[in-house]
C-alpha cells in the first residue's frame, strides 16, 4: 500500500501542479522532518524559480533502493531528486539511472567532504551523487559498567576482545547489529576492513573482481562474531537485533556497550526528557573510538550517510534540480540538518561550529571516525554481495572463522558469475 501511495504521488509530481513554479519531486529517506525543512528553505532560497515537494520512502534501505529502481527503470521524468543510500549509487550510476556531475559542479559539492562519502559517491571517476550526510559508528558505553569492569574504552588500542572480557566481567552486553540485513554487512564491512582486509576488490571487472573476504582479515573478522555471538556479553535476540533493539539493550538492566549510529545522543537524551528511560542514563553515557580488531591496527568503522542523486529522467535535471542540490547540500544546511535532525553533516569544517560541538560533546570524535570509516563495496553488483555475505555469514552464532570466510568466498564468486540465486 505504501509503495502504491508513493507511485501516486510520483504521478502527481510530474504533472508538474504548482502553476507556474516549477515543481521539483525530491524522494527522501524517513527522517524526523528535516528534509521537508530544507525543502522549504530552499524553496524560499530560490526566490520562485522552483519549489521543491518532498516524498517519503520506506524506511528500510533495500525496499528504497527497490522502489527507485522500479521507477528509475521506467524513466520516470518526476523522479528529480532522490535521497540515496550510500552502496546503492554505483549501482544506479551503472545503470545509467543518475545525472553525473560535470567537473565544475562536483568540484563545488565535494569542497571539504569526508573522502569516504566522495568515494562512495564516485562511479569510474564521474560523480553520480552530492553527499549529503555521512555516519559511521561510535563504541557507546555505560560508564558504570565500564568502571565496574576496570577498562577505559577511550584508550587507544582497545580492541573487540578487550570489549567482551569488560562485559562479560561486568556481567553487561555488547550490542550490536546482528539482523539478517544491511546493518549486519555494515558490521561484518567494518570487521573485515579493520582487519586489513576488503570483501570484494577491483569491482569495475564485474564477475572477475577478486573476492578478498577469504582471506586471514575474513578469518579475523569471523573469530570477533563467533566470540561475541557464544559469549555471554552476546544479546540474547542476537540474530534479530537491528539499531533500535541494540539502544534498548543498553538501557535495559544488563546494559554496559553498543555499536551503533551518530543517532545516539539526540535520542538517549530525547527519551530521557520524555521519560521513556531512566532520566539519569544519559549521565552515564560515554563514548568512546569504534573497537579494533587487532590492538596494532587502526579500527575502520562502518560508513553511511545519504548522497543526493538527480534522476537522469527528469525535465529539469541539467538546471533547477542541481540548483536545488546545491543548496540542500550547503555547509550552513549540512550544519542546519545536523542540528535539527542529528544525522552528521558530510563537510569536516561543521564539526568545528561551536553550536555543533555544543549540540554533540562527540563532534570531534565522530568527525575523526567518519575519516576513518569503510565504505561497503562500490560495486553495481552490491545488492548481490551484500546478500551472499550475509547469507553465509547469519545467524552470527553459526559463523567459523576457519570455514565461513572461505565458503563466503566462493559463494560470492558463484553469485555474481549467474551460478546461484540468492
Amino acid at each position: 500500500m505504501a509503495a502504491v501511495a508513493v507511485l501516486l504521488a510520483g504521478g502527481l509530481a510530474a504533472c508538474g501542479g504548482g502553476g507556474s513554479t516549477p515543481t521539483l519531486t525530491w524522494y527522501i529517506n524517513p527522517d524526523d522532518g528535516g528534509q521537508a525543512r530544507l525543502a522549504a528553505a530552499c524553496t524560499r532560497e530560490s526566490g520562485g524559480r522552483y519549489r521543491i515537494r518532498t516524498s517519503v520512502l520506506p524506511n528500510d534501505a533495500t525496499q528504497q533502493r527497490e522502489q527507485l529502481v522500479r521507477r528509475l527503470a521506467a524513466k520516470d521524468a518526476g523522479l528529480d531528486i532522490m535521497s540515496l543510500d550510500p552502496v546503492f549509487v554505483a549501482e544506479a550510476a551503472n545503470a545509467g539511472f543518475l545525472r553525473p556531475f560535470p567537473a565544475r559542479e562536483a568540484a563545488r559539492l565535494t569542497r571539504g567532504v569526508f573522502a569516504p562519502a566522495v568515494r562512495n559517491s564516485t562511479w569510474e571517476g564521474r560523480l553520480y551523487a552530492a553527499p549529503f550526510w555521512a555516519n559511521t559508528q561510535l563504541l557507546w558505553y555505560r560508564k558504570s559498567a565500564a568502571e565496574k569492569a576496570g577498562v577505559d574504552p577511550e584508550a587507544p588500542g582497545f580492541t573487540w576482545d578487550a570489549l567482551i572480557d569488560a562485559a562479560v566481567r561486568s556481567g553487561t552486553t555488547v550490542g550490536v547489529q546482528g539482523n539478517k540485513y544491511e546493518g549486519y554487512m555494515a558490521w561484518v564491512n567494518a570487521l573485515v576492513a579493520s582487519a586489513g582486509g576488503q570483501i570484494i576488490g577491483d569491482t569495475e571487472k564485474g564477475e572477475d573482481a577478486s573476492i578478498g573476504i577469504g582471506s586471514p582479515a575474513g578469518e579475523r573478522a569471523a573469530a570477533v562474531i563467533s566470540r561475541l555471538a557464544r559469549s555471554k556479553a552476546a544479546s540474547p535476540t542476537l540474530s534479530t537485533d537491528i539499531e533500535e533493539q541494540a539502544r534498548s539493550l543498553l538501557n535495559g538492566p544488563h546494559g554496559g556497550f553498543m555499536v551503533n549510529w551518530g543517532y545516539i545522543w539526540r535520542a538517549e537524551n530525547g527519551d530521557a526528557r520524555d521519560g521513556v528511560i531512566d532520566q539519569g542514563i544519559p549521565a552515564d553515557l560515554g563514548w568512546a573510538p569504534y573497537p579494533a580488531v587487532d590492538a596494532g591496527r587502526p579500527a575502520r568503522p562502518p560508513f553511511g550517510g545519504i548522497e543526493l542523486g538527480i534522476g537522469a529522467y527528469g525535465r529539469y535535471r541539467s538546471t533547477l534540480a542541481v540548483d536545488a542540490v546545491g543548496c540542500v547540500t550547503s555547509t550552513a544546511n549540512m550544519k542546519k540538518y545536523m542540528i535539527d535532525s542529528g544525522n552528521p553533516a558530510a563537510r569536516a569544517e561543521v564539526y568545528d561550529d561551536p553550536e555543533v560541538v555544543a549540540e554533540f560533546p562527540m563532534a570531534r570524535l565522530i568527525r575523526d571516525s567518519i575519516g576513518a570509516a569503510a565504505p561497503r563495496p562500490i560495486t553495481p553488483y552490491y545488492p548481490d554481495v551484500s546478500g551472499a555475505v550475509q547469507s553465509r555469514w547469519h545467524p552470527p552464532a553459526s559463523v567459523r572463522p576457519e570455514t565461513t570466510p572461505g565458503r563466503s568466498s566462493t559463494f560470492i564468486r558463484r553469485v555474481l558469475c549467474g551460478q546461484v540465486l540468492l
